[in-house]
């Protein structure tokens, strides 16, 4: 098959198509014929050796964690059928696999028909980073949340997933990204210039902002971050993922697509490339202001 790949680590130019083996999936797995992929800062770093887990990488690697397409094999005891139109994310064991023409899905649900495949594509980790934190929080109905990097591609479903639930959001970005939280129904704020009771607060974005949600909420315990390796020793929890002890968020998949048939719920994506393009949808994915998705649109 054909894939987006890297066979040395470096800038996004590292990257280019080759030919590799067609994976086929195991028990509890399916294989799907991608449609879409997303670009998520995992791929980033390890595309760029910053990441730790990137000693562990087989190269020549194909990038990608994020993928929606329709299945077409089927593992002992996965709960699919080859046809079925669907969305996930790939076994996180080898942190990628999706910028392929055939990739391997872990977890995932049935794609709505009102979630266009490049959308899909992009939502996966990101829906179940959102649900596993807000779960994290005890987020409810007629709370207020603060979400600290809300205009990402993480935090731009976390609005909205937590809105779903009846909080009251607010988007903590950039002024420049405030247009683009007003269009998804969130109040866009200042980190520094808060002024109203805020229940929960939620780092997506990393950058010391701690101490500050820490004072905006009134303690460390009803702080979560998802980027801020400092926040334990702060007394906040870190959200990392399938931690002894801390909810799996997979189950946002299914809710996800439900408010997606809805009109309720969409993935905000920046813009489409082909895997020809991969390294520019890499240095985009990188590029600040960062809002929304970059995907990559799996056509050979």
């Amino acid at each position: 098959m054909l894939a987006v790949r890297f066979d040395r680590f470096g800038p996004p130019d590292v990257l280019d198509i080759g030919v590799t083996p067609e994976p086929h999936p195991g028990p509890g797995q399916i294989r799907i014929r991608v449609k879409a992929a997303g670009v998520s800062p995992v791929d980033l770093a390890l595309r760029a050796g910053a990441s730790p887990a990137g000693r562990n990488l087989a190269l020549p690697h194909i990038p990608g964690v994020d993928a929606a397409g329709v299945v077409d094999e089927v593992g002992p005891d996965a709960a699919a059928h080859e046809g079925d139109e669907v969305f996930g994310v790939v076994p996180l064991a080898g942190l990628g696999g999706a910028t392929a023409e055939f990739a391997i899905l872990d977890f995932w649900t049935r794609k709505p028909g009102r979630l266009p495949w490049t959308e899909a594509g992009g939502a996966g980790t990101g829906v179940e980073t959102a649900t596993r934190a807000l779960d994290l929080l005890e987020l409810g109905e007629g709370m207020t949340v603060l979400v600290h990097g809300a205009a990402g591609g993480v935090g731009s479903i976390v609005v909205q997933l937590a809105a779903a639930r009846g909080a009251r959001v607010l988007g903590a970005a950039r002024a420049e990204s405030h247009p683009f939280l007003e269009s998804l129904g969130i109040r866009p704020v200042i980190l520094g210039q808060v002024d109203e009771p805020v229940d929960r607060a939620l780092d997506v974005a990393g950058a010391g902002s701690l101490d500050d949600l820490i004072k905006i909420t009134g303690s460390p315990d009803n702080v979560v971050t998802l980027a801020d390796f400092e926040g334990p020793s702060k007394g906040v929890r870190l959200s990392m993922g399938r931690l002894a002890g801390q909810p799996d968020g997979r189950h946002g998949l299914a809710v996800a697509a439900a408010l997606a048939e809805q009109g309720l719920f969409r993935v905000p994506v920046r813009e489409v490339f082909p895997p020809r393009n991969a390294a520019a949808a890499h240095a985009l994915a990188a590029r600040s202001p960062r809002w929304g998705k970059v995907v990559i649109d799996v056509v050979y």
